[in-house]
Parts: structure tokens; sequence; C-alpha cells
């Protein structure tokens, strides 16, 4: 099937093409790139090098460079190979290519390259290039490399590691040693700030051919073997290369390390290998997989977007879901409130253990959350707004420039967008509520929960005319308006906070009181701080929707703004790359919004009356601008909610086609380069098909709600769910819904289905009819 972008699927679980784009460099790049969590490998072709973005991204190696702009590090390129015919190159930037197919394998994460290239001198040669970023063992890539020939030729191999690597804010590496270890070829490198070791290791096997005569030759940064190769027609020769990343993050001993696995998987072999890495896979597809049926460009976006989703995830340790995953050293490999609201509840329902890790990661950065709470005059834990391994804010005050004068622009990001602290306390409640794992509470989540209460209670202002709560000098979801007061999206978020603290509190008082001593010990907690909370609770101001519009204020003044449609305001721009938001961009004092941010309010919290929900969505909707890959994906949702299915799949197709069809409104924003993957948005596909289309999420009363909103192109979906560790089968048609209840569940579970009250049993079937909406 012939998609958008130059692509092709044939099964849905795969995308390729069959020419060549040069103007797409860096989106193919991450489009058809590998990785497993611990690292990234941009799906380019084995001769290429750092002028064509290549790049192997490694988690936990965050370094700072220039101005103090701390990223994670591209390392040695380990699979650097190079096919010369009489000197000449084979490569894709010419003429000569008569045949050529890159694809991705969406399913096992394999990456493949066909290509029949005639040299200069009229010799054909014809390569298949096979890789992957291996999930049974995390530190490994592997590659194929085959080569035939239609003629007797000779040609030049140079394979090895490639130590120029791509770096985005200014170089990380230095002192690099290559060296000969029991045919290993070995680059230590170190990076400059934090004096990270990082180990590359390369070991090879010959397939097809003997008497292999090798050449090693080293360069300041990196190390290469060289092979002259007398080749026969139609007989062809392979070389597997083993790659082995480390570093000392991971241990004490990386170089020892790196030589141990690589003689291991050598003696395993690349075929072995692969089986063990699909197989992880196959488990991951088995808890996770959406099936959608009658649309197959569609099943191809979506797994597109959940295989982008996994990979970008560190499932193997307790850090953070970059914004551009491992694809790009954009956003510095740092969490950002995406990571709680856009990628966390596919795992919360699909893969719960690796949701815990994620959530376990924001209990491991309280101390550089309660650090940045306290420097700034607060108390308890105001969360990083971009965040590494320590939880300390990775971005700095100025990162934009005004392309007019040239000068910094100061932003608030990191101080004034306090809703990303409500943000993980909602995540933690979210987590629990599905799995009822009241061990992960008492020993992580209650912490995390109180100590975001201890500071919202710490910046909250009380109006004592009004006798109310506020929280002012704000910065919501939409970033185009900085330093606004009642937030809507930031104050409901407050109370949810404070609601759930006091829940906990209750919980712990009766049942578990030493575990709740203990906890207000270590965090300075007294019952007058309990009293405070329950006050702001029932003082906050939550801005609610007028009686007779039913809109609610998106801040304090909003309605006051200029009001014009984003299309209107762009003609105001003096340089297309301008940043629309504060302090002086063109949307600043109009009703222009980046992104959703009332109706982001709609999408968490799932109480609003459906009047409202289409009041303010046909208002606000008009006037977003969705500068932000997050905005789409919440249109979706909140159209669904507002019975607007045409609508929702509208903003579907937008959301889930940034990355495959190169669709991301912006690479540039106020001098900022923004390439690569858009993981927010790849976890957000899974929100909007099970907490969109299919209308499922889980009441107060632990029920499991339905209120599908299928769009008419699909005849079905698909997908499972693990609710308190039970696994459910859904299946919805235009017509009707059919649940199967694992025969291995252990207990029965509250379903409602358009008001319908249900109640499954282990190895139950239900079917019933829904009413569309």
């Amino acid at each position: 099937m012939k998609l958008k972008n130059n692509l092709h699927t044939q099964t849905g679980w795969d995308i390729y093409e069959t020419s060549f784009n040069p103007d797409q460099l860096v989106t193919t790049g991450s489009n058809f790139m590998i990785g497993n969590g611990y690292l990234g490998y941009r799906g380019t072709p084995s001769e290429w090098g750092a002028d064509k973005y290549v790049a192997c991204i490694v988690s936990d190696t965050y370094d700072a460079a220039q101005d103090n702009w701390r990223e994670l590090c591209n390392v040695p390129n380990g699979l650097s190979t190079k096919l010369f015919i009489d000197n000449q190159m084979l490569s894709l930037d010419d003429q000569n290519t008569e045949h050529y197919r890159r694809s991705l394998n969406l399913k096992y994460g394999i990456f493949e390259r066909e290509q029949t290239w005639k040299s200069k001198t009229g010799k054909k040669v014809h390569i298949k290039v096979e890789k992957f970023a291996s999930l049974s063992n995390v530190h490994l890539i592997a590659m194929k490399y085959e080569i035939r020939v239609e003629e007797p030729i000779t040609i030049k191999l140079i394979t090895g590691i490639d130590g120029i690597v791509w770096d985005l804010k200014g170089k990380h590496l230095h002192n690099s040693v290559s060296e000969v270890l029991r045919d290993i070829l070995l680059n230590t490198t170190y990076t400059k700030e934090q004096n990270i070791q990082i180990n590359v290791g390369e070991s090879i096997n010959w397939i097809g051919i003997d008497d292999l005569k090798e050449n090693i030759f080293q360069t300041s940064e990196s190390i290469y073997r060289e092979f002259i190769l007398e080749l026969n027609p139609n007989k062809s020769i392979t070389l597997e290369k083993y790659v082995i990343i480390y570093h000392s993050n991971d241990l004490s001993n990386p170089k020892e390390q790196t030589i141990n696995d690589l003689e291991q998987e050598r003696i395993i072999g690349y075929q072995s290998l692969k089986n063990e890495h699909q197989a992880v896979w196959d488990k991951l597809w088995e808890d996770s997989y959406i099936e959608i049926i009658g649309n197959l460009e569609d099943q191809t976006l979506v797994n597109f977007n959940l295989y982008h989703n996994f990979i970008a995830t560190p499932m193997h340790a307790e850090l953070p879901i970059g914004a551009r995953g491992l694809s790009t050293q954009v956003y510095q490999g740092a969490a950002f409130w995406d990571q709680e609201i856009f990628n966390l509840p596919m795992y919360i329902y699909t893969q719960p253990q690796i949701a815990k890790k994620i959530l376990k990661y924001r209990f491991n950065t309280l101390p550089g959350a309660q650090k940045k709470a306290q420097e700034l005059g607060y108390k308890g834990a105001f969360y990083a707004w971009t965040s590494g391994k320590t939880g300390e804010e990775l971005f700095p005050d100025y990162f934009f420039k005004d392309l007019i004068s040239g000068r910094k622009v100061r932003n608030h990001f990191n101080d004034w967008q306090i809703h990303i602290s409500s943000d993980i306390a909602y995540a933690v409640w979210q987590y629990y509520q599905a799995t009822h794992d009241w061990d992960f509470v008492l020993n992580y989540g209650a912490e995390i929960i109180f100590e975001v209460a201890k500071f919202l209670g710490s910046h909250v202002y009380f109006k004592k005319d009004k006798d109310r709560y506020e929280f002012i000098r704000l910065l919501g979801p939409d970033e185009y308006h900085e330093n606004v007061d009642n937030n809507v999206f930031t104050n409901y978020l407050a109370h949810f906070t404070f609601q759930k603290a006091l829940v906990i509190y209750v919980k712990m008082q009766v049942n578990y009181t030493m575990q709740l001593n203990n906890l207000f010990a270590k965090l300075s907690i007294n019952q007058k701080d309990i009293e405070y909370w329950r006050e702001i609770q029932e003082k906050l101001y939550l801005p609610k929707p007028d009686e007779k519009s039913k809109l609610i204020e998106q801040f304090d003044g909003y309605f006051k703004l200029e009001d014009i449609i984003p299309l209107e305001l762009s003609k105001r721009l003096i340089n297309p790359d301008e940043y629309w938001g504060w302090p002086n961009g063109i949307a600043v004092e109009t009703q222009v919004l980046k992104q959703a941010d009332v109706l982001q309010t709609f999408a968490v919290l799932k109480n609003f009356p459906k009047e409202v929900i289409q009041s303010n969505y046909d208002y606000y909707e008009p006037r977003t601008e969705h500068g932000s890959s997050l905005s789409p994906s919440v249109h979706a949702q909140v159209a669904c909610q507002a019975g607007y299915p045409d609508k929702a799949y509208q903003y579907f197709q937008e959301a889930v086609s940034i990355d495959m069809y190169n669709a991301s409104k912006k690479y540039l924003s106020g001098g900022s380069f923004l390439g690569g993957i858009h993981t927010a948005a790849c976890g957000a596909t899974w929100l909007m098909i099970i907490q969109g289309f299919a209308g499922f999420y889980i009441d107060n009363d632990d029920n499991l709600i339905f209120n599908p909103c299928l769009p008419i192109s699909w005849e079905s979906i698909s997908f499972c769910l693990q609710v308190r560790k039970n696994k459910l089968e859904i299946t919805i048609n235009q017509e009707k819904l059919i649940i199967i209840s694992n025969k291995e569940n252990k207990s029965y579970l509250k379903i409602i289905i358009n008001k319908e009250h249900l109640h499954i049993k282990p190895g139950e079937k239900i079917r019933t009819f829904y009413q569309k909406k």
C-alpha cells in the first residue's frame, strides 16, 4: 500500500521507501531508527557520518557542553561500514543506484536496506543490510551486511568505530583511545564535564569467505578494519557485526564488561541473538497491541507510534522518557510533563511493571525537586520542567532568541509552570487506581503526593477579600501566555492533588499508623499541615462554567484579550520562525493559544458535563494554533467526549502523522532546532484510541467505563487492558462491544457501558450493543 511522504507498507507492521530523498535526512533518520530504551540508533546508511545526522544516543550520559547545556551524549558509531569499488564509495548521493529499499519492521525493530549500485567503471554490487538494537541485551546492536556481485570484482570494505559524532550543543567527548583486544576493536572516551567513561566495542564474523587479510588502522578518534575482497559472481558473503556499549554510570568496569559481552554475543551468533530479541518484542506486543480492521494506513500509523513509544522508554532502568526519546539530543533526553500525561497511560494499562519504573524515577528525583522548591522559596517538591537523572532543572532560563534583534529571550518555563508537580501526583494516583498497588503508594507514592501538596500549599495565595485560595503568576499548558493567574488546568490539577493527599492520609491514619508517623517525621509534616490542605481543597478557586455560555475562562482576563484566529495572527510575523509567546511574541496579547489548555483539563479529569465540554471545545478549538505536537491528540480525545467523531478522527490523523509523514509544524522555533521523534505524540496514540475512541477510563467507584465513538472507516478495534492484575481483551465494532476476561484472572470487575452496569467474572465473555454518541 502506498502511503504519504514517500512511504509504503505491506502488512501494517512495516514501513519502507523505494527512493531516497536527501531533503529528509533528519526526518527519515528518526523514523527508521532502532532502539531499546538504553540506546537509540538513527535509521541511517552504514557509510554515513556525523554530517548526515548519524547518531547513537545513549541513556544516562547527561553531560554539559557549551552554555552549561546538559544533554545526553551521542557515542562513537560502531556500525560504520563503507564499501569501495575502484576507490569510489557506494553511496545514495549519486545517480548510480539501480535499486533501493529502506525499511523498518515495526513489530521487531529491525532495520533493512537493499541497494543495487553501479560504480563509474560499470561494476555492479548488491548489498542487503539488517540491524537491530537488542531488547534481550540492551547494550547490543547487531548488524548483518550481505554483499553479492554479478561478475568477478575486487572491493574494499572498511568497517569499525567512527569516533566523530554529531553534537547539538557542543562537543562532549574527549581523550579518546582506540585499541585492539582479543580481536575486538575498542574505543574508550570520556565526557568533558562529568568524566563519564564510555566504551564502544566491536566484534565481527565473516560468513561465506575464508583467508581474509585484515588491516587495522586508526585516526585520532576512530579505529577501523580494512579488507580487500575478491568476490565471485552469484555467491554472497556476509559480515556480521556486534557492537556493545557500556558507560561508567552503568557499572564500575565498563571496558571489561564490553569485552566480555562481545565475546559471548559473537559465540551465540547473529540469528540466535535476533531470535532472543524478537521473543521480547512478542511479549510486549501480546499485551500492548491495537488492531484496527478496515484501515491499513491507520493501522500502520498506530504501530509506528507505539513502536517509537516503546523504544524511547528506558524499560531497563528508572530513568526518564525524553521528549524526543533517543532520536536526537533535542530537549536533552529530559522528561517533561509529557512523560506522565502522554507516555505513561499506555504502560499503566498494558505494562504496569514499566509504569512503576517510570514513577519510581520521579520518586528517586524527589531530592532534585525539593532542592528546586527551596531555591525558589517554596517547600515540598517542585519538579523540574525538564528533568534528567537527578531531577534538577536541565533547561536554562534563556533558550529562545528574538530573531529580529538577536537578543536572548527570558522564559519562565522553569519557575512558573508549576502544574508539572501536580501532573506527577495525578499519574501516581492513576497508577494506583489501575493496579491497586497499595505497597507502591506506601513506599513511594504517598511521599511524592505529600511533597507535591506541601509545595502547592507553600505556593498558593489566599485572597482574604474573596475568602478563597488562588494560584498566581502561572504558565499553563498554553505556553504563549506567561505570568497569568488562576490557570484552569493548574488550579484543577492542584485541587486533585490535595484531594488525593487527604484520601491517602485518611487510609494510612486508619490502617498504617506507624508508616504514616514515619513519613510525617521524614517530611516534617504535622496535623496542622493536613488541616491546611483540607482548607485549601475546600476554598481553592476553580473557575466554573458560565451559566449561559458554559465557557470556562482559561485564566483571569483571558476573555478581555484580542479575539483573533491563528491564521490572521500569523500575518503579523516578521520572521516565520519567530516564537509566538512571552514576552513579545504576536500571541501574547491575544486569545490565540499554543495548545489545548482548558481542553487538556477535560482530557485528564472526566467529570465535566457534555454540554460544558462541547461549548468549550467549540470556543477554544478555532483559537488554538497547535504550536505543540501535544495539542492534536488532546483535541482528538476531547472531541470524542463532546460527541464530535469526525473532528476527533481529523485530529487523530494529524497527531499520528506528525513524525511518519513529516507533518510537524515546526523544526525551528525561536532559533531552537526541534527535530527528532515526538515521543509524547507517540504515547498519545494509545490515549486517542483507548480513552478517546473506546471511551475508556476508571471512575472514582472503580468502575471501568466505556463510551465508544469509532471512526466511520474502522470496522472494529481490538486491544488488551490490564486492570488490577486482570487481563481483558476488548473488541469494539460499529454496533457492539465484546469483553473477554482471561480465565486466569483473580477477580470480577465492574463495567459501565453507556450507563448499563455489568459485571465480568474470570473466563467470562460479554457482548453488549452500545449507543453511538
